[in-house]
């Protein structure tokens, strides 16, 4: 489909990629990933045609068709989302020209060969046509509309009333309902919520052509990435497989080349303390000579840098009440809007509260009344003991003053603090070095991010709320934000669609649906695996004379009724336990199978240590065989038995989490 060879691009004296080479064919899905500024978005305008590289060569196939996703819209303001996508492309009106023009040909009444000839080309233009969309397909537009979060009300809304992150979904829209050979998404994630992304995961791993994307979302790299292309400091990496693959064999390959590099260091270093000892002895000038010319033609083994979890220390909290934070009855409304009415809510230490839900549910609205920043029109907002707040959006960035340096803007937020934790902290955050001297003014999108993440968590707070704290940050920088969160010390609630982050920081998931918030103690996968098994069971639509079921003693039966909230936790206890007793069944008898298979491999480790004991060398060769063979099994073993302890954990803690709702 398309064949990139040892392309490089640079700018000024920065290089950003070189030899860079990749073969894309139908079906391939690859994960362009590399941290900001490392040239991901310079490469998708390569592969597009919009940009030369400055050395290497594209070759593409014949009338292969490219959709491009960019980080900058084009306007349409006199257009609804529904006109935009049905507007046909160039192509296709290309091919409605010829039709028409194959048609006039026809009327001419040729000839019977010409007309024969006519009528095929015809034929073809027109399934060319079928094929390509440019029949009415209405209903598909509207179904990848709704998938990415668009209500029917939004479809013949003008464009210019949209936000830019809804605006970048209908472009998104247009392109998956063209169906190009090849798609290319600069951050298609950025303006998505949860729903809205699932959906586009499910739609990319059926899409037919190939993908080349680009994303800071773990989770979504993972489910949608059938390759990933890396651009690494000084090397482009090439790994079949989605991102935890590749992060599991990077530092595999890193390990063997960190060993590659000591044995390569020992050696030169032996050559050259025989240099350094024979150096002034005329007769051993010439193998002197010999070893130095030995070590000058070595390559050496360069190690990329890896950023590794430094460890600092916020300053510590006060200790606020059990109860930090409670909405009472309260009442919110944006015009004859009503977003939530009578909503009680309470917070408790120790929270760490990922609010979920569709784009319009009133997360954000939720976020902002429980930080107190916006105002509400009923009820009441109430702090509990020795609580202080701290929040996190977007504009904080611009908070940030330009002519402080990056330990100055921090002295200012922790005056108390003494230099020497403040650069540490800094380090944390990825500003190490010189980078502490730098001024606000010269920071990138994502730096100034960081910093004021820095800057929030250095403040002595016990309730954090944060709105969308991973946007401007790549893979790495969110890995940080992770790191710190794990080690802040108060009550979290946070909004975002980073669903790694999600999984790794709360330990409470609050879904907000309609202006109703249902709470879900426990982790996201806990959350997921609740709902999944809440729209498993199907509720009876009504009582009618076919809906009869048996009671499962006798002949006795019931009509079917709906079931309560308490049969289906009871279901599901049933389930859970069910699945609990089959698991420790299995790992019994795995504890039993790895008793056997490790008391045969030390009986034969002892007839390995006494070779007396063995009669021949076809014996030897023998137990050699079954002992690989044990070794093997043992292994094997142990990984099911460390994924089952992983699946008995769960259930337990499904099960613990039923029994502390019953209560």
């Amino acid at each position: 489909m398309i064949s990139v060879s040892n392309i490089g691009k640079s700018y000024g004296d920065h290089e950003l990629f070189s030899d860079l080479t990749v073969n894309v064919s139908a079906g391939q899905r690859i994960a362009l990933i590399g941290s900001n500024g490392s040239g991901k978005s310079t490469l998708l305008d390569i592969i597009a045609g919009e940009t030369s590289p400055d050395s290497g060569k594209i070759s593409r196939s014949r009338d292969m068709v490219t959709g491009y996703l960019r980080q900058n819209l084009v306007p349409h303001p006199d257009k609804t989302p529904l006109d935009l996508i049905l507007e046909e492309s160039q192509g296709i009106k290309d091919i409605r020209q010829k039709i028409e023009k194959t048609y006039e040909s026809l009327s001419e009444i040729p000839g019977p060969r010409i007309q024969s000839e006519l009528l095929r080309e015809l034929s073809r233009l027109e399934e060319t046509l079928e094929d390509s969309g440019g029949r009415s397909k209405e209903y598909e537009s509207k179904v990848i509309l709704s998938g990415l979060g668009f209500d029917q009300a939004d479809f013949h809304r003008p464009l210019n009333e949209f936000s830019g992150g809804w605006l970048m979904r209908v472009e998104l829209s247009k392109l998956l309902f063209t169906k190009p050979d090849l798609l290319l998404l600069d951050e298609p994630t950025n303006h998505l919520d949860l729903e809205a992304n699932l959906w586009l995961e499910k739609f990319l791993q059926s899409f037919t052509g190939a993908v080349i994307f680009t994303s800071h979302d773990r989770a979504f790299l993972n489910q949608v990435a059938t390759m990933v292309l890396a651009i690494e400091p000084g090397e482009v990496v090439r790994f079949r497989g989605n991102y935890d693959d590749y992060v599991v064999a990077r530092e595999n390959s890193l390990k063997t080349r960190e060993s590659a590099a000591n044995r390569q260091e020992r050696e030169i270093q032996r050559q050259m303390r025989f240099v350094d000892r024979f150096r002034s002895k005329a007769r051993k000038a010439s193998q002197v000579q010999s070893r130095l010319k030995q070590i000058e033609r070595i390559e050496r083994i360069q190690l990329p840098r890896v950023t590794k979890r430094i460890n600092y220390k916020f300053p510590e909290p006060p200790r606020s009440g059990t109860e930090v934070i409670s909405l009472i009855d309260l009442g919110k409304a944006y015009g004859d809007h009503v977003i939530y009415s009578d909503l009680n809510l309470t917070l408790k230490r120790g929270d760490r509260v990922a609010l979920v839900g569709p784009n319009g549910a009133g997360k954000s609205t939720m976020l902002k009344i429980l930080a107190g920043v916006i105002d509400w029109d009923s009820g009441e907002r109430k702090t509990g003991y020795n609580v202080v707040t701290a929040y996190y959006a977007q504009h904080l960035l611009d908070l940030l003053n330009p002519e402080n340096t990056l330990v100055e803007e921090l002295q200012q937020a922790a005056p108390d603090e003494s230099e020497q934790n403040l650069r540490h902290i800094l380090g944390g955050f990825l500003f190490s070095g010189d980078d502490i001297s730098k001024y606000i003014s010269v920071l990138s999108g994502g730096e100034k991010a960081r910093m004021a993440l820095a800057k929030l968590l250095v403040q002595p707070s016990n309730l954090l709320f944060m709105d969308e704290p991973t946007n401007h940050l790549d893979i790495t920088s969110r890995e940080i934000l992770t790191d710190a969160l794990s080690d802040y010390q108060g009550t979290i609630c946070l909004i975002t669609h980073d669903r790694t982050v999600i999984r790794q920081v709360s330990n409470k998931i609050i879904e907000i649906n309609g202006g109703i918030p249902t709470v879900f103690s426990g982790d996201y996968d806990s959350y997921l695996y609740r709902k999944q098994q809440n729209q498993s069971i199907k509720k009876p639509a009504g009582v009618d004379g076919n809906n009869i079921l048996k009671s499962g003693k006798g002949d006795r039966l019931t009509k079917g009724r709906p079931e309560t909230p308490r049969s289906i936790e009871n279901k599901m206890r049933r389930n859970l336990n069910k699945e609990a007793r089959t698991i420790a069944s299995t790992i019994e008898k795995i504890d039993s199978a790895l008793f056997d298979h490790e008391t045969k491999i030390t009986k034969m480790e002892e007839l390995f240590s006494d070779p007396d004991l063995i009669e021949d060398k076809a014996q030897l060769v023998t137990l050699g065989e079954q002992y690989e063979e044990l070794k093997g099994k043992i292994q094997s073993l142990w990984e099911e038995w460390e994924k089952l302890s992983l699946d008995a954990e769960r259930v337990d803690f499904q099960l613990r989490d039923l029994d502390t709702d019953a209560k």
